[in-house]
């Protein structure tokens, strides 16, 4: 039995309409057109975020070698507060709390295997 993996993309599903369907897509020039800028902002943000995880990780071990708490919930509910102050939309609040929410869990996660990798 084969199993999905961890990054296998849904099916549509709530919020999502299949209504209209296109033979081809990959053959209209404007769904190409947006398609490839859709995946030029998504290797910008993989880039953005690898930066931000050296980073996160540079600053746990700094905490860790000062003896302080490496998470800080107050300060993630402050960059938060600040992003959603920022943000001029179409997101809405509650989509950017999830995603730094995530964005936040994944950074300590991750810092935390880089760590470990480091110390074996």
């Amino acid at each position: 039995m084969a199993t999905k993996s961890r990054c296998e993309v849904e099916a549509p599903g709530r919020g999502y309409s299949a209504s209209r369907s296109v033979s081809d897509p990959g053959t209209d020039p404007t769904i190409r057109r947006l398609r490839d800028q859709i995946a030029a902002i998504d290797h910008s943000l993989v880039e953005a975020f690898n930066a931000r995880l050296r980073l996160v990780s540079r600053l746990k071990g700094y905490k860790e070698s000062k003896g302080l708490e490496f998470v800080d919930r107050e300060r993630e509910q402050r960059i938060i507060s600040d992003l959603t102050r920022a943000n001029g939309g179409p997101l809405s609040s509650e989509g950017l709390c999830e995603i730094y929410a995530a964005i936040f869990e994944l950074m300590k996660r991750e810092a935390s295997r880089d760590q470990d990798a480091r110390e074996a």
